[in-house]
């Protein structure tokens, strides 16, 4: 099975390094393949796509890091060929999994990985088609990143360490 695990990742940080591992461990995944959408078509990039792609380079080290062009899911899986692919979402994005890009379509192409957190109500309305895994809340989101990053204030411990040198170094999300 490969995971799949896209996103802006605008900057990726602790949380989403801790999903990938959860993931992998717990549902025995042979391998991540973390996908930095190009151009979001949910939401605002605020760092080029080509940047995005070199701090998810950093966050994932040892894990194949590829840039798509495609904003919706649906369109991603439908040209790529992965081996029994399992996307990955946390356990609030399945909640609104219904409103995506034709969700039974994604669900034909992949299987969903829910990294579910300590309360969520694991409902299995297909159930050959959702897999769920435990992973613990870790309190950190991009937005908050961006936000402190812009007041000059530290990320240390929110993203991995290369990822905080490289939006230090390159002044990223200032102003």
């Amino acid at each position: 099975m490969t995971g799949i695990l896209g996103g802006a990742f605008d900057p990726p940080h602790i949380g989403h390094v801790a999903l990938a591992d959860a993931a992998q461990r717990e549902l025995g995944l042979e391998r991540v393949v973390v996908v930095v959408v190009a151009d979001p078509g949910h939401k605002d990039a605020h760092a080029p796509a080509e940047t995005r792609l070199e701090l998810a380079r950093l966050a994932f080290e040892e894990r194949e890091v590829i840039l798509d062009h495609h904003a919706r899911t649906v369109d991603m899986l439908r040209e790529q060929q992965w081996d029994d692919p399992v996307f990955l979402i946390g356990a609030d994005e399945y909640r609104d999994f219904p409103n995506w890009k034709e969700p039974e379509t994604v669900l034909e192409l992949a299987r969903l990985g829910v990294a579910a957190r300590p309360g969520f109500p694991r409902s299995e309305p297909e159930p050959d088609r959702v897999l769920y895994f435990d992973l613990e809340p870790v309190r950190v989101s991009s937005r908050e990143i961006r936000a402190l990053a812009a007041r000059g204030e530290p990320i240390d411990g929110l993203v991995p360490p290369a990822v905080a040198e490289a939006i230090a170094r390159l002044g990223l999300y200032r102003g």
